[in-house]
């Protein structure tokens, strides 16, 4: 065949490639220290991961309910919700959801009490942005590929 015969391509024609094969993780902060959670945002996002940051547990309860996580990283001691509680409503509500507990004030006793609560992982204050990422990094390669974000990456992009 000749060079004459080859009929160029219509790149318009073409579907357009998508954005990211591994869409980034989606992560819920709930924190009510206003320069802790800033802080902890600016970090993650950094490092790749898609941050959605709340001031206390009932805005974080809310967003798990109107949006798909990843993962959950709460404060314990926060207004209208505490820790415990956000994590007894994700449970309850049987999501499939990795929370990792920042907080100074380590609640053993409710999870003494009530062991399915416990979290994947826990922080406690103050911690460096290099336990934050590596506790991060940590309990997301050991979640099971469950939670509907996970099934969404692995599925084809349809054409």
């Amino acid at each position: 065949m000749n060079e004459k015969n080859i009929m160029p391509v219509n790149k318009s024609l073409q579907p357009p490639l998508p954005a990211s094969v591994n869409p980034p993780f989606r992560i819920l902060l709930t924190d009510d220290n206003d320069a802790l959670r800033r802080l902890s945002v600016r970090v993650l996002t950094r490092a790749g991961y898609q941050v959605d940051a709340v001031e206390d547990g009932a805005a974080g309860w809310a967003a798990l309910q109107a949006n798909q996580y990843d993962l959950l990283i709460t404060d314990h001691e926060m207004p209208y919700l505490t820790g415990v509680e956000l994590l007894r409503k994700v449970r309850a509500a049987r999501m499939a959801l990795p929370v990792i507990m920042t907080t100074g004030n380590w609640p053993a006793q409710e999870f003494a009490r009530q062991p399915a609560l416990f979290p994947a992982a826990k922080l406690l204050k103050p911690y460096t942005v290099a336990e934050l990422l590596g506790t991060v990094k940590t309990v997301l390669s050991e979640t099971p590929c469950g939670t509907k974000a996970e099934r969404d990456r692995a599925k084809p992009d349809v054409i």
